[in-house]
């Protein structure tokens, strides 16, 4: 039987092998996985190991530095934002800090099951935070640091956070960025909608200076931030290095129940109103693990990379518990790719030895922008395993990423997915519809928080009995799966269902095209019509010749069905700060229609007028 198999016949078996990879501090006693998927039969519920209590914290650094004896292996290489600006941390060290930081926060009277906002940028101190919630029982809270004041606020205010950490300020690449301005705004929001939050722990990160104690180990800033505000209430804000002063670097650690509220991360608002997914303990830890350790290969010698941010569950999975669980040495990256050139993320990876290396599609595409000058700078000789994550990746950013042209899509163990038609009809063989899971897995979310209607809604109500993911999936004769994007980028042009990611695939395959976005919008005959926004590599003018080009392409690699009625020159999307394109506001802008809704998670808003003015005219 192999390991796929085990899991579907022996749950229990198969995650229970695993979790004696990790410390309980009182085995399970209920049953090992319980849950419901039918809204139809009473409320939707997951259960994984009932009884047993354990602690993250615990498992990821104590027992590597005293167990394992890892306390001398580097947990963090941390590259900031500008060259040279480095530091690394040990296993024993982040435990060190961590503890005291945990002493911190309790002296500030946080205690278990409290929620913890912070809002920081991606420096050690981040994964400190973090980790110091876990090890007292707290929920974290983790806002992207660059967010708006009014995001910010809104998520404060949603999961009631008692307190929140966050740093004076961060450059992103030439962009600096007032974080404490943010935050400040943000608590006078909260404030003014009857929510105020007592307490803030500010860390000096741009504004630091040399402090004689454990906690202030991050170098120097390498640039001058004359521009730096860094406004301050003594009725609320804290010191981060100050509070730290004479504190114990010893704290035991609060043993939580396998179901207790580990962390609480908020959706990037692509789609409207952000939602609070709510994940737990012991079946988040053993996921984000496993799934670590088996997909990327894990080896002792490993070192790697993740270009995420921790504010993404990307970053949280990938960055911060999956790999500190295996005992791994990771780059934490402050900057960005482009940032002082094209160049740096090769140069990073020569710098450190990068074997395991994880990005996002849209950095891929970004740099392809470029031609392989920069790439071919760098050796790159200790890459072993290469992986995107985020979104669907086109065929030509996957094979200018890996120079391989095969690619074998398949479900982690325990992950048993299936495709369901409009009528909810499950299909067999090579189909295209809607993905949906059949059971859980351990680390699948448990509800939105504060809101398990809203969860019961948008997951499950659409097909009972199973999880719908809102994803549309292709699977092929291999019986391989191809995720499509997302299933509301469906459209419906004269009765054909058209994927918006195959379209969008067949324009980025004209050398001319660096990035595509495809939307519709409403046709009188059609239904549907494509518009089609493209984004230009440098040096490449946009005119009716290229025009007829992409539609020629479209038309041969799909279709005369799904010829663009519209193409417009974009010299820039409209993207979440985690690098989501923002489809909604695109339909928006394809219908003339001003009115936005939210779009406080834009990471530049400027670019939605400059679409605005650029529009296509359409006389239908």
């Amino acid at each position: 039987m192999n390991l796929s198999d085990c899991f579907l016949f022996c749950p229990a078996e198969f995650w229970g092998d695993i979790a004696k990879d990790f410390f309980w501090k009182t085995k399970h006693t209920g049953q090992f996985l319980d849950y419901n998927f039918d809204v139809t039969k009473g409320e939707i519920f997951v259960k994984f190991m009932e009884g047993a209590s354990t602690n993250i914290c615990y498992n990821l650094l104590d027992r590597n530095v005293h167990e394992k004896k890892l306390g001398d292996k580097v947990a963090f290489f941390w590259e900031g934002n500008e060259p040279g600006d480095e530091l690394t941390v040990t296993y024993r060290e982040l435990l060190q800090r961590v503890c005291q930081f945990a002493n911190v926060l309790k002296s500030q009277g946080v205690k278990k099951g409290d929620r913890v906002s912070i809002y920081m940028p991606m420096v050690v101190e981040l994964v400190v935070a973090m980790l110091a919630c876990v090890r007292i029982g707290a929920v974290h809270s983790i806002v992207f640091a660059g967010f708006s004041a009014e995001s910010l606020c809104e998520r404060i205010m949603d999961s009631q956070c008692s307190l929140l950490i966050t740093a004076d300020g961060f450059y992103r690449g030439d962009k600096l960025i007032n974080l404490k301005l943010l935050a400040d705004e943000a608590l006078q929001k909260c404030k003014d909608k009857g929510f105020p939050v007592e307490r803030c722990i500010m860390l000096k990160h741009l504004s630091k200076e040399a402090e004689d104690i454990l906690g202030s180990q991050s170098p120097p800033a390498k640039r001058s931030c004359p521009d730096l505000q860094v406004p301050w209430n003594p009725e609320v804000d804290s010191c981060w290095h100050s509070l730290l002063r004479g504190v114990s670097d010893e704290c035991e650690p609060e043993w939580c129940e396998s179901e207790d509220p580990l962390f609480i991360l908020y959706t990037s608002g692509s789609t409207g109103k952000p939602k609070g997914v709510l994940h737990t303990v012991s079946g988040y830890m053993l996921y984000a693990a496993t799934t670590f350790k088996l997909v990327f290969d894990h080896q002792s010698d490993d070192v790697y990379w993740c270009t995420a941010d921790i504010g993404w569950i990307t970053g949280h999975s990938y960055i911060t518990y999956g790999p500190l669980a295996n005992g791994v040495s990771s780059v934490l990256f402050e900057g960005l790719p482009t940032y002082p050139d094209v160049s740096r993320m090769w140069e990073i990876v020569d710098k450190y030895h990068v074997t395991k290396f994880y990005t996002a599609p849209t950095a891929i595409r970004m740099l392809m922008k470029f031609g392989s000058e920069p790439v071919q700078k760098y050796k790159r000789e200790s890459l072993k395993v290469l992986g995107t994550v985020g979104e669907p990746i086109n065929p030509e950013a996957w094979q200018n990423y890996s120079l391989i042209t095969f690619i074998f899509t398949f479900p982690f163990f325990g992950v048993v997915p299936a495709i369901l038609n409009e009528s909810g009809e499950e299909l067999e063989g090579p189909s295209e519809g809607y993905l949906v899971f059949k059971q859980p897995w351990p680390g699948v979310m448990r509800t939105v928080y504060g809101n398990h209607q809203r969860f019961e809604t948008t997951y499950f109500k659409k097909f009972p009995g199973y999880y719908v993911t809102g994803d549309g999936c292709r699977r092929d004769k291999d019986g391989y799966y191809w995720i499509t994007g997302r299933i509301d980028d469906m459209l419906n042009v004269s009765g054909h269902l058209l994927s918006t990611a195959e379209v969008e695939s067949a324009l980025v395959e004209h050398k001319s095209v660096a990035e595509a976005a495809v939307v519709g919008r409403p046709h009188p005959v059609k239904g549907e019509s494509l518009y089609c926004f493209v984004t230009l590599t440098e040096g490449v003018t946009y005119n009716g010749s290229l025009e007829a080009q992409l539609k020629k392409q479209v038309r041969e690699k799909i279709g005369a069905i799904a010829t663009p009625d519209y193409i417009q020159n974009a010299p820039g999307l409209p993207k979440t700060r985690s690098g989501k394109i923002m489809r909604r506001v695109l339909r928006k802008i394809a219908c003339d229609e001003r009115d936005l809704g939210d779009i406080s998670t834009l990471a530049d808003s400027s670019v939605v007028e400059q679409l605005f003015q650029n529009r296509c005219c359409t006389a239908v």
